[in-house]
């Protein structure tokens, strides 16, 4: 009897998705989206370091499933790291990702919408400063990362009839930069994008 139950309920979800489908008013497009990072860097799960300003920018691809719902698969060059300031100087830590972030986005609302997702994020380039008050020790050196990162995204916002989104996500890295204390990303993006 709970299987007959099951097979019914599951069949007449299938069926509210098919129509769904059918009744698709939204289109789905392609955009460009660029905009300000705040990244830090966690230690342990110890609290985090002093943030990096840094900027994002890419493109993305939206897929309507239904009215309410999309997936947006996203390409974007990302400036992660971190700085710690002392009395001694300022160390900044520059690390610099392509990612590529896959969010499932619900619109509650015609205009509004939250997303969650998985991303992949590969390391181009990276290297460590250290600026004193004495140019003496001022020093700029290239350390080895761990190439692939990967974590999830939560955010939310606001897009328009026009296409013009506006969005805050945070980036919760799970991938270790480096083998020793697993340091992990955490990114605040501040975007804003435009349907083509």
């Amino acid at each position: 009897m709970k299987k007959q139950v099951f097979a019914i309920v599951l069949f007449f979800s299938l069926l509210g998705v098919i129509q769904a489908q059918e009744t698709t008013k939204r289109e789905s497009a392609a955009g460009i989206k660029g905009g300000y990072n705040l990244a830090a860097v966690s230690y342990d799960g110890d609290g985090e370091t002093g943030q990096r300003h840094g900027f994002h920018i890419g493109v993305y691809g939206e897929s309507f499933i239904n009215d309410n719902f999309s997936i947006q698969p996203e390409l974007l060059y990302s400036q992660q790291g971190y700085e710690i300031k002392n009395s001694n100087g300022t160390f900044t830590q520059m690390l610099n990702y392509i990612n590529v972030p896959i969010m499932f986005k619900v619109y509650p609302t015609d205009n509004f919408f939250i997303e969650v997702g998985p991303q992949v994020g590969y390391a181009i380039s990276h290297k460590e400063k250290f600026d004193s008050s004495f140019n003496l020790f001022d020093t700029s050196q290239e350390f080895d990362p761990n190439s692939f990162d990967y974590g999830v995204n939560f955010g939310g916002g606001f897009k328009t009839d026009s296409g013009v989104s506006m969005g805050v996500r945070y980036h919760l890295g799970l991938g270790d930069i480096y083998d020793d204390g697993s340091p992990n990303n955490r990114v605040w993006h501040f975007s804003i994008g435009f349907d083509l």
